[in-house]
């Protein structure tokens, strides 16, 4: 049923369509010498997971942005994603599959498809004296970041994976999910135990605003020292209205991230997740889908700064698979680049007969919508999901789904050995590839 397709004839199909591979970038003379797709020492991995992105997202990025995004000289290839159960994965059977290389079942959290616990690479990596970190926008303990270390029967189980974390080896903690972190008596949903003073009991400063992070004094994970940052009880604000918080950005966590893990010695391995691509996808709402994008490219930015500076990292960027099949949409993509809101905070600012919705959506669009555009919102069931597919509309973005898809992803590699990615995969042969480069045990 599942066949791969021949690795020689997807490497040529990509290099006739122009695209690069790698093998040429690393021998320009502007790379010689930093360490881009060369034989040399891998010491840390940054693996950085857009949750819900794929080609076409990548595609109406670019327009959006107006040039190229980082990721796009160092694309090495593409990957399946299906689970052990479904054609269509979710994000914790994908989850345990690049941290793995074991497939699951849809829903399944870091346990093979017969139900037995399973050796993430973060885990791995720790065995082999290395520091760890999960860097989420969702809760900390959301499908994604939870598959690299912890093991559950259901990504829902977030008060039980947020036990484990705590209980866990991972130096640096942060996102959302604060409430899963608490006992009940203080609003959370912990039975008994109060997980953010066990944390700093067991070494963690704990932070929970933008300044906080900023201001986060040295530490050394060789003295012990750990890193847990929860900036919302829940997950946080999407980018487009992050602004109107005290939370962090996506690179602002992951320098941060960076600069306590580069303290030991023996190297590190980091998960950076843009979670909200996929929600975004979900909602069919893709000026939320691109501004969250642009955090992300902000993240891997920050990710390869260092690893330019530093010569022995290796980034590694891929999607755990695609949402809501967005179509391609040309020039007008760029109209999405004026929206301030998500479809969801507009639909919150309608009147009970929605007779504003023309100020509303101009006010967070700067679109002016036709009569026609008004009484479709108007008259809609779901009003936020009827102003997202006028705004996409717009755009002229199109939507095949509100869930995920089996499309493939593409997987851009920048780093030592990087060229080792090249060709056609499953999403199971990330985590095999990257432990070969970094020579784990």
């Amino acid at each position: 049923m599942y066949k791969k397709l021949s690795v020689v004839a997807l490497t040529g199909a990509l290099a006739f369509s122009g695209l690069n591979l790698g093998t040429t970038e690393a021998a320009k003379p502007e790379n010689a010498g930093n360490g881009n797709g060369n034989n040399g020492k891998v010491e840390n991995v940054i693996y950085m997971i857009p949750d819900g992105f794929s080609a076409d997202y990548a595609a109406n990025y670019r327009t959006y942005k107006g040039e190229k995004a980082i990721w796009e000289e160092h694309l090495k290839g593409m990957f399946t994603t299906y689970s052990a159960n479904s054609d269509t994965t979710d994000s914790a059977a994908a989850g345990t599959a690049m941290a793995t290389g074991i497939k699951t079942n849809n829903g399944v959290i870091g346990l093979d498809a017969e139900g037995n616990k399973i050796e993430t690479i973060l885990e791995a990596a720790e065995k082999n004296d290395k520091s760890t970190g999960l860097v989420a926008t969702s809760t900390i303990s959301h499908a994604t970041p939870a598959a690299f270390a912890a093991h559950v029967d259901s990504r829902n189980k977030e008060a039980e994976i947020s036990r484990q974390l705590v209980d866990s080896d991972v130096d640096v903690m942060l996102g959302g999910g604060k409430s899963n972190f608490l006992p009940k008596s203080e609003g959370g949903h912990q039975e008994e135990r109060h997980l953010i003073k066990e944390a700093e009991e067991k070494g963690f400063e704990f932070v929970e605003t933008r300044d906080e992070l900023a201001n986060v004094s040295d530490l050394n994970v060789e003295d012990g020292d750990k890193l847990l940052g929860l900036f919302a009880g829940g997950s946080l604000a999407p980018e487009l209205q992050r602004g109107d918080t005290e939370e962090p950005s996506l690179a602002d966590m992951t320098e941060a991230a960076i600069d306590v893990l580069e303290e030991d010695k023996d190297g590190f391995f980091l998960v950076v997740e843009g979670s909200q691509i996929d929600w975004a996808g979900h909602d069919n709402d893709a000026a939320w889908a691109m501004s969250d994008v642009a955090a992300f490219e902000k993240a891997v930015e920050k990710a390869m700064d260092f690893a330019k500076k530093d010569g022995k990292t290796l980034v590694v960027v891929a999607g755990d698979h695609d949402t809501g099949g967005m179509t391609t949409g040309g020039s007008k993509v760029s109209v999405l680049q004026n929206v301030t809101a998500t479809g969801d905070t507009m639909a919150s600012k309608l009147n009970s007969d929605r007779s504003n919705v023309r100020e509303v959506v101009k006010s967070h669009t700067g679109l002016t919508l036709s009569e026609s555009d008004v009484n479709y919102i108007k008259e809609a069931k779901d009003a936020s999901y009827a102003i997202n597919t006028i705004v996409s509309n717009h755009a002229s973005i199109g939507w095949t789904s509100t869930n995920h898809t089996a499309a493939d992803i593409p997987l851009y590699v920048y780093g030592p050995q990087s060229q080792k990615f090249v060709g056609f995969h499953d999403n199971t042969d990330l985590p095999k590839l990257i432990a070969e480069t970094m020579k784990l045990k």
